[in-house]
């Protein structure tokens, strides 16, 4: 909120942490924002000050349900449900969507759990969200890492056992539709349109045409994976920041990056993690060093 207030955030390139970008938050520079979320708690808290100053928006809420080993210290599902309702009456059921994802298939969640948790769930939120969206775990080098560290555990990626994936899909969409919601997938190349699922975008020009009456472009985000829909957008986040500690996480190294980047967070700092001496006199440094600060303001695309 601070970042709202000063009309502008620093993001560093994650590839090349000396290379600064200045988004503009000016209301007149943003389309939309869209948020992801497990705990919309304190952003319910700031909405009033949002919706005073103009800002379109629309939320992504996570809710799993998965056991401890797998997400740490996200909250109980109960009250991430009962959060979400609290969301969904201050800004309506189209402008919150619930995420089932990734699905990771184990031992600790199996398919027959996939599939209770999935439907009570869907039970508690009907009405409350129009739609749901799933992906299926991606196994990168860092997350199955960070997966073998949990003793006992085993997975198995859904999206090579055809008859589970079936079984389970089938299952969702059905569950979506008796609870009144469209179900898509998210960032995957496989078709399930058959089984009733469609290819999802988070970012999505029909919703926010729906919304906010805004008229953006259709053209895929070049720089998100090929099976990403979402139109372009600019990602003010940082890796290895979530305190969430969810073992499958391709976004999350390890928690003592996390602990180290949380006690460098400042409040009042331009940066998510850490501070640069300059960012008072932002201007004056963007004319001494150009190669190294890109402006991003007045792209006319949401965030």
């Amino acid at each position: 909120m601070n970042r709202v207030r000063e009309g502008f955030v620093l993001t560093r390139n994650p590839f090349n942490p000396h290379q600064i970008r200045r988004v503009s938050l000016a209301p007149e520079d943003v389309d939309a924002i869209v948020f992801w979320t497990r705990n919309a708690g304190k952003l319910i808290d700031c909405m009033p000050e949002l919706n005073r100053i103009g800002y379109n928006y629309y939320v992504h809420y996570t809710i799993t349900g998965y056991p401890r080993i797998l997400e740490t210290h996200v909250p109980n599902p109960l009250q991430a449900i009962e959060t979400f309702c609290r969301l969904s009456e201050l800004i309506g059921p189209d402008r919150v969507i619930w995420r089932y994802d990734p699905i990771l298939l184990s031992n600790a969640v199996p398919l027959d759990e996939h599939k209770r948790l999935f439907s009570k769930i869907a039970g508690l939120l009907a009405g409350r969200t129009r739609r749901v969206m799933i992906s299926f775990a991606d196994f990168y080098k860092k997350t199955e890492r960070n997966l073998k560290l949990i003793d006992g555990l085993a997975t198995a990626d859904l999206r090579t056992q055809s008859d589970k994936l079936f079984e389970l899909v089938t299952h969702m969409a059905e569950q979506a539709r008796v609870h009144g919601m469209s179900i898509s997938s998210c960032a995957e190349i496989m078709d399930l349109d058959t089984l009733g699922i469609s290819h999802g975008k988070c970012i999505d020009e029909t919703l926010l045409r729906q919304e906010f009456q805004l008229n953006l472009s259709a053209a895929k985000d070049k720089g998100q994976r090929p099976g990403c829909g979402c139109i372009k957008s600019v990602d003010i986040g940082s890796y290895n920041t979530c305190l969430h500690g969810c073992a499958y996480c391709y976004a999350t190294f390890n928690e003592a990056m996390v602990e180290k980047n949380r006690e460098q967070h400042d409040a009042d700092s331009p940066l998510l993690i850490g501070s640069i001496e300059e960012a008072g006199s932002f201007a004056a440094t963007r004319k001494k060093q150009p190669d190294l600060l890109q402006e991003a303001g007045n792209c006319n695309q949401p965030i």
